[in-house]
């Protein structure tokens, strides 16, 4: 029976390379927008359950006193407490964009952020100069950059041109960690905004709570923001995947487009196949009134019509997703200032190969129905 399903399918191999080509690149862009959405979700999935965000209440964009720490570290079931600054800032050019923030290390910053690994020597070098930054490898690797080399930062939030030393290069404890962002001094820069009397100095765009187990989260975040409740800056404090979801929100449009037209190529390339085994069926329907007087039942064609369309969809799927490594490789090298992390998942390759399969099912469900039916001797009366 294979041979058969076989040789059917090789029969015509233009049109058989062309269905395969098309399933290939319908399951190729059918992972590159599920690894672009994953990508969106990629902080979401690595956020902690045991870290809690705290920012202004109306907005992230509005600060908060520094004096806020003492208080929240006070809160019963905190650990510890840190925090940063959204700093912005361009580097050469507009087009060269990386998030910069500005970090107490000396705090256990990244004693609260165990998937940034650094070597002892590197972070003892980093806290100990003022003007030192540390970047994660992907950045470092984009640039080119090297310990000890001087990095000039173009302020736009905080205006002026600003110069880091490099002293540390951290890398992921995942392959979705993050590593492609910029951290200096929060001192280097409250220090620059006193000396230019800055209203702004003092002041810091969240902290970050760390609790000893999830289930404190709860009480801990609504004891924080009770604690700051109808002052001049009153706080909202949530979970870390919670403060995370609030910017996917912003794009939750755009996700759904994508997801819309992920479907949308499936749906196509159905279309597609779908009619090249009507076609195919077409075709051989004599073919098919003579196997039944050889003693073939209809369960055998069902069978080489639904196999001839499985074997040309588990090609095009596999090539298609064999492809998607090198694809997403591409992606990541041209877009890395958008998407600093592409997961491709197994669940993604896994639904690809799934999806490939169903179409290709799907696709010859009519044509194995109406072979099965037909007479062979309305089959052997059709022409063409």
């Amino acid at each position: 029976m294979f041979k058969l399903i076989w040789r059917n399918t090789i029969r015509h191999p233009l049109r058989a390379s062309l269905t395969v080509a098309g399933m290939a690149v319908a399951v190729l862009a059918f992972a590159l927008l599920r690894t672009m959405v994953a990508a969106w979700y990629a902080g979401v999935e690595g956020a902690s359950p045991t870290r809690l965000v705290t920012r202004n209440a109306i907005s992230l964009i509005y600060p908060l006193p520094m004096a806020y720490l003492v208080k929240i570290q006070a809160v019963p079931g905190v650990e510890a407490v840190v925090y940063g600054n959204w700093f912005g800032g361009v580097y050469k050019d507009e087009k060269q964009f990386f998030p910069v923030f500005s970090v107490d290390p000396l705090r256990p910053y990244f004693a609260i952020y165990p998937e940034y690994l650094m070597p002892v020597d590197q972070k003892l070098a980093f806290f100990q100069d003022r003007r030192g930054a540390a970047a994660g490898r992907a950045l470092a690797n984009r640039y080119g950059w090297r310990l000890g080399d001087s990095i000039i930062l173009k302020g736009n939030i905080y205006p002026g041109e600003w110069q880091f030393i490099l002293r540390a290069i951290y890398t992921g404890a995942e392959s979705t960690t993050d590593e492609g962002r910029f951290y200096f001094h929060w001192e280097y820069l409250n220090e620059s905004l006193k000396k230019s009397a800055d209203s702004r100095a003092d002041q810091v765009s969240w902290f970050t709570i760390k609790v000893a187990r999830p289930e404190l989260a709860p009480q801990v975040a609504a004891a924080v923001d009770a604690t700051f409740k109808n002052s001049l800056a009153e706080t909202i404090t949530e979970t870390e995947k919670a403060f995370y979801l609030g910017f996917v929100s912003m794009t939750e449009t755009i996700l759904l487009a994508i997801q819309v037209v992920s479907w949308v190529v499936i749906g196509v390339i159905l279309v597609v196949l779908a009619n090249t085994m009507a076609m195919s069926a077409r075709e051989r329907l004599g073919e098919y009134a003579v196997l039944k007087t050889m003693g073939f039942k209809a369960p055998h064609l069902v069978v080489l019509i639904l196999g001839e369309s499985l074997l040309l969809a588990a090609a095009g799927g596999l090539v298609g997703l064999s492809l998607t490594f090198p694809a997403v490789f591409v992606f990541k090298s041209q877009l890395g200032q958008y998407f600093r992390v592409m997961p491709l998942t197994r669940e993604t390759l896994t639904l690809g190969l799934v999806v490939a399969l169903a179409v290709g099912l799907l696709a010859a469900l009519f044509p194995a129905w109406r072979a099965a039916r037909v007479s062979i001797a309305e089959a052997l009366r059709k022409v063409g």
